[in-house]
């Protein structure tokens, strides 16, 4: 097996590394049709036409690093194409979405893993990875956790506005304070935030910890921090639905407050992540 870098790997023969691409491409151009679809129509997943390009955006900043590293078939590889291609067989014939998209990242993967070797893999795995995040989660489960999580935004608030005196009774999803009753919605769970929040954690604790260990801390402790800022969403809009106005409720500020579980979230995962930094010098 010849060695070389990536840079003269590339130029030596760039059609027939592009061969087997392109081939994936053809593969996987309906599932990938669908999928882009699924970002158009659901709001929920918008973002998925923004994880690509984070993912292209952070090779292009590793470029003369990667052109560098030298490469070689590995044929290690050719495991994670062979357990693509079963998970695409599968999931075609049982029309199972998730595991279909899930698929082509695993495919991409041991195809890259295959043709170029270690060594470029282990520096470019996250950007891989974070393809992962563009693929809605099977909506059996996202609708398995919406209403446990209405129930707990919902609970935590009233508990919270009950201790500051404010005498309110919740009634499952819904608030009543004194001449309101505020309904935690569907909308309102937080699964819309976790998922955005999701990707978004990934990729701030890729970028910003060292160690490994530090990243995964990071990147698990965003679910309690997008339950959390969501909490705090539910609590400050009832509070103003009391004190000042029922307006909060509606559009636009109801828009406006949700952008606000972002805002406290990134404060959190700033929090989280120097703390992180300290312990994990």
């Amino acid at each position: 097996m010849t060695t070389r870098t990536l840079q003269s790997q590339l130029s030596y023969s760039p059609g027939l590394l592009a061969v087997p691409f392109v081939l994936m491409l053809l593969i996987y151009l309906p599932t990938l049709i669908d999928l882009v679809g699924d970002w158009w129509h659901d709001s929920n997943y918008s973002h998925g036409f923004l994880i690509p390009v984070v993912s292209g955006y952070l090779l292009w900043k590793k470029r003369e690093e990667l052109q560098a590293l030298p490469v070689g078939t590995d044929y290690r590889g050719l495991a994670f194409v062979l357990l693509g291609m079963a998970m695409f067989v599968l999931a075609n014939g049982g029309a199972e979405y998730f595991t279909l998209r899930v698929s082509l990242i695993v495919t991409l993967f041991g195809l890259i893993y295959f043709l170029f070797g270690q060594q470029l893999i282990g520096k470019i795995w996250f950007e891989i990875f974070f393809l992962v995040f563009m693929v809605p989660i099977p909506y059996v489960i996202y609708f398995a956790a919406t209403f446990p999580m209405q129930l707990l935004a919902s609970k935590i608030t009233a508990g919270i506005l009950n201790a500051i005196g404010m005498g309110v009774i919740r009634q499952g999803n819904i608030i009543h304070i004194q001449g309101y009753s505020l309904e935690v919605a569907e909308a309102c769970s937080g699964m819309r935030s976790v998922m955005t929040l999701l990707a978004l954690g990934a990729l701030y604790a890729y970028t910003t910890q060292k160690h490994f260990s530090a990243k995964l801390i990071l990147f698990l402790s965003t679910v309690p921090i997008a339950v959390i800022a969501n909490v705090v969403r539910v609590f400050v809009t009832s509070l103003l639905a009391y004190t000042v106005t029922d307006e909060v409720t509606k559009e636009p500020l109801h828009s406006i407050m949700g952008l606000s579980v972002f805002v406290v979230a990134f404060i959190l995962m700033f929090l989280v992540g120097q703390v992180l930094k300290r312990v994990y010098r």
